[in-house]
């Protein structure tokens, strides 16, 4: 552990004018709150605050940073509080400490809850000032550094699965590659013991036999750079073991069939040596088609930049080589840590462009399980690169579409998209961009998100706006059905209902307008007599109870036939008490009851034309529904659980298609009425589990 001294001697060795007495003091305070407190390891508790710090001080972080890293657990772990922090350091620190903290209150949470909701804080937090993610990731990876002290199996592969998920990837979309490959290679151990332990043994093993192979190629490489004049350092290294499992697992492969385990790294002067120490090395050895990578003229959007290429080396071995400057070398490493530079007010903007991508996902998304979704496909994947028409480059996780494309070039954009030409042909939306590819965009005013996007979009920016762009209309459909509803209970009560009345209304039901109050009673989240009991008070005194009638014999009256003359409800529209209808009747045979709007109505059938009207409260009539869910376990159930809720008896259920994620489903439903379905659909489209639903 740093001691105290050694610690400022750090700070002050890159930044002579810190506060000595600031950085003493809060050394001194984390010391004296965490007292007592012991780590699974038996080390005192202040020992870990006290080494994120130093990880801090490698990055060469301003005073705000280190002293935030000595205090990020006082809050949730001692009595100190943030007024405290405050009073003592600033309100700066104090909102630093704050963000980090807010990070840490979720650990209690359900496990299937937690990584989502972290992931939520965290993006927020980030958005607030990046150093609370630099603090957070030296963090977690000091936190796995001494994983192995925890006696709980289970709990340590909770903690390892959830930094390969969430804080490995996010180190990497920061461009610090360091913290990146340790966070992995230590989750990998306890997430995949056996895996680990084969692949390191095997690396041993080869490292053994290898008889210094690795330091041959890489003198070897340096002086093939060295005879076309160039100055380079050059080394090499087996790959890393969680690249190696992963690149094992992506192939179907064996660790034998893994040809390229050796990696070597070659640093120039500048960055035109860069190129002519990639031509020497592609003159002097083979190298291997499509594998030559220009992050130099093209960076990654976390900063990085390199050329990459793989080459042929005797005996039909293969390696991979990089070839960068140093200062992109230290860059590549630390990332946006590389370059941050409080004192000078730097603000790295194009480095964390992707940061606003991921705001943006955590306004549109609906629910923990669908964050986490979104983010996973924004900080996960290998990239390509497509030009606008004008040569602007975006970068897109492998597989993206042009619906893809229009979302990261703009989510406006994304919302008005009809078609698309890639490289000058009108291609489908669905077809899967390729690296060069230029992407004209072709948008309508009136056009807008469609469902079926989510069977082929794969950014997190696109699905998210999509979901929310759907829940939206449907959102305005629910609410125009309620609109409906409204007046048919206004016209119920013994005054005339004014705009008085309803805002009034609006405030007893606890909503927060107008528009609310309609999706409400269109989603069925109130009672007919709620609503009139919040527009006239005391008005519902009189009223009987809501009659149940789901165990009435089952009753349909017309009016309009010649007694004794049989009907039937027509199949193809399933008319329901409330829809206007019109018998059809042939010679012989009995009435068909066809709704109004029927389009069977359109193709000229043979028959005499009847006027009918339903006749006293009819009961039992079957409507028909397509639905399409989510599939995912507990949907189905929560669709059933609607039709309960509504006493509705389900006479048939047929799945008709099956589309992943989606699956749809054909429902017959004894209603009473047109507006008992009307408030059944309204519930299914206000319901998480449900993409769509329409009466057929």
């Amino acid at each position: 552990m740093l001691r105290q001294y050694e610690l400022v001697e750090r700070v002050k060795a890159y930044a002579p004018d810190a506060d000595e007495a600031l950085l003493n003091r809060a050394y001194v305070y984390t010391v004296q709150k965490h007292g007592t407190q012991k780590r699974a390891s038996g080390d005192p508790y202040f020992s870990h605050p006290v080494e994120v710090a130093g990880l801090m001080t490698d990055l060469k972080l301003d005073q705000e940073t280190i002293i935030t890293a000595l205090l990020h657990d006082t809050v949730e772990d001692t009595l100190a509080t943030i007024d405290d922090i405050r009073a003592n350091f600033g309100p700066e620190v104090a909102r630093l400490v704050d963000g980090v903290t807010k990070l840490s209150k979720i650990e209690a949470m359900p496990e299937d809850e937690r990584a989502a909701e972290n992931l939520r804080k965290f993006l927020l937090a980030m958005s607030e000032d990046i150093r609370v993610l630099l603090v957070k990731l030296a963090d977690r990876l000091h936190n796995m550094r001494t994983l192995h002290f925890i006696k709980s199996p289970d709990k340590r592969r909770r903690i390892a699965r959830e930094t390969m998920d969430i804080y490995a990837p996010l180190a990497e979309r920061v461009g610090m590659y360091e913290y990146m490959r340790e966070m992995q290679l230590l989750a990998f151990e306890q997430v995949e013991p056996e895996g680990y332990q084969t692949i390191t043994g095997r690396l041993e093993q080869i490292r053994r036999q290898d008889g210094g192979q690795v330091d041959s190629i890489a003198l070897a490489i340096k002086q093939a750079l060295a005879e076309a004049g160039l100055k380079v350092e050059v080394w090499g290294r087996e790959k890393h073991p969680y690249s190696i499992w992963r690149k094992m697992a992506e192939r179907h492969v064996s660790f034998e069939q893994v040809t390229d385990i050796m990696a070597f790294r070659v640093i120039a002067e500048n960055e035109a040596d860069c190129y002519r120490a990639m031509g020497v090395l592609h003159q002097t050895w083979q190298f291997i088609p499509g594998r030559f990578k220009d992050y130099i003229s093209t960076p990654k959007n976390n900063g990085y930049r390199s050329l990459h290429t793989s080459l042929i080396y005797e005996n039909s071995m293969r390696v991979e080589v990089q070839i960068r400057t140093r200062e992109m070398h230290r860059t590549n490493e630390f990332g946006l840590a590389a370059h941050w530079a409080y004192k000078q007010g730097d603000r790295p903007d194009g480095a964390v462009g992707w940061l606003r991508d991921l705001i943006e996902i955590v306004d549109a998304s609906h629910d923990a399980e669908e964050l986490l979704e979104h983010t996973r496909l924004a900080i996960y994947q290998d990239r390509i690169f497509a030009f606008t028409p004008k040569g602007a480059l975006h970068q897109l996780p492998k597989g993206s579409t042009p619906v893809d494309f229009a979302f990261a070039v703009h989510t406006d954009l994304g919302a008005q998209t009809l078609g698309a030409k890639i490289n000058g042909r009108h291609m489908p939306l669905r077809t899967p961009l390729g690296n060069g590819d230029v992407v004209e965009i072709i948008k309508g005013k009136k056009a807008e998100p469609q469902l079926s996007w989510l069977g082929f979009v794969v950014t997190g920016k696109a699905r998210a706006a999509i979901r929310r762009s759907v829940r939206l209309k449907e959102r305005a459909e629910v609410a125009l059905i309620g609109s409906k509803l409204f007046d048919e209970i206004a016209a119920l009560l013994p005054a005339k209902i004014g705009k008085k009345a309803i805002r009034e209304a609006v405030k007893r039901l606890g909503l927060e307008d107008e528009e609310a109050l309609m999706y409400a009673i269109g989603s069925a989240k109130l009672e007919d007599r709620e609503v009139m009991e919040a527009l006239v008070p005391g008005s519902t005194a009189e009223l009987p109870d809501r009659t149940d009638w789901s165990g009435q014999e089952r009753v349909i009256s017309i009016r309009g036939l010649t007694p004794g003359v049989g009907f039937q409800l027509a199949e193809c529209c399933r008319p329901v008490p409330g829809d206007r209808i019109v018998g059809l009747r042939k010679a012989g045979e009995g009435v068909e009851v066809h709704a109004i709007s029927c389009f069977s109505l359109a193709s000229g059938i043979d028959a005499d034309w009847l006027d009918l009207s339903w006749g006293n409260r009819s009961v039992g009539a079957l409507g028909r529904l397509r639905i399409t869910l989510y599939d995912r376990p507990g949907t189905l159930a929560e669709m059933a659980g609607i039709f309960a809720q509504n006493v509705a008896n389900v006479k048939m259920l047929q799945q008709v298609q099956q589309d992943h994620p989606f699956s749809t489903y054909e429902v017959d439903l004894e209603v009473q009425d047109l507006a008992h379905l009307t408030r059944i659909t309204s519930a299914l489209r206000a319901s998480d589990a449900v993409a769509q639903a329409d009466r057929i």
